[in-house]
C-alpha cells in the first residue's frame, strides 16, 4: 500500500468535494494513478482505492456516469468534451477505473 495523489487522481476542486459528500466513487483516467488498496487523503479525510481495472469507453454505463457525478452518460460525454481540449469519444479507447471509499 502506497500513497496516492488525490490532486491527481481527482483533478478538480469540483470532484474532490463531490467525493466528500459521497457523489464521486469512482474515476476513470487514461491511465492508472493508483494500486488496489493505496489510500488518499482530501482536507484530512481518507479514502482507499478498492479497485483498478481497464476497461475502454463503450464499456462505460449511466452507473458509471453517475459513480462519476454525472447525470448520465450523455452528460458525462458532455463533461469529458468540455474539459478536454480536442477530445473525441472513441468506444474502443482504453481507460483505467479507480474505485474509492472512504476508510
Amino acid at each position: 500500500m502506497s500513497e496516492a495523489h488525490a490532486d491527481t487522481l481527482l483533478p478538480t476542486e469540483r470532484m474532490r468535494e463531490q467525493a466528500l459528500e459521497g457523489e464521486v466513487t469512482q474515476i476513470h483516467r487514461g491511465q492508472a494513478y493508483a494500486e488496489e488498496g493505496d489510500r488518499f487523503e482530501i482536507d484530512g479525510t481518507t479514502f482507499e482505492i478498492t479497485d483498478v481495472t481497464e476497461r475502454t469507453l463503450g464499456d462505460l454505463t449511466d452507473e458509471d456516469a453517475r459513480a462519476e457525478g454525472a447525470r448520465d452518460l450523455d452528460h458525462y460525454k458532455q463533461i469529458l468534451e468540455m474539459s478536454h481540449d480536442e477530445f473525441e469519444w472513441d468506444d474502443d479507447s482504453e481507460i483505467v477505473r479507480h474505485r474509492f471509499e472512504r476508510v
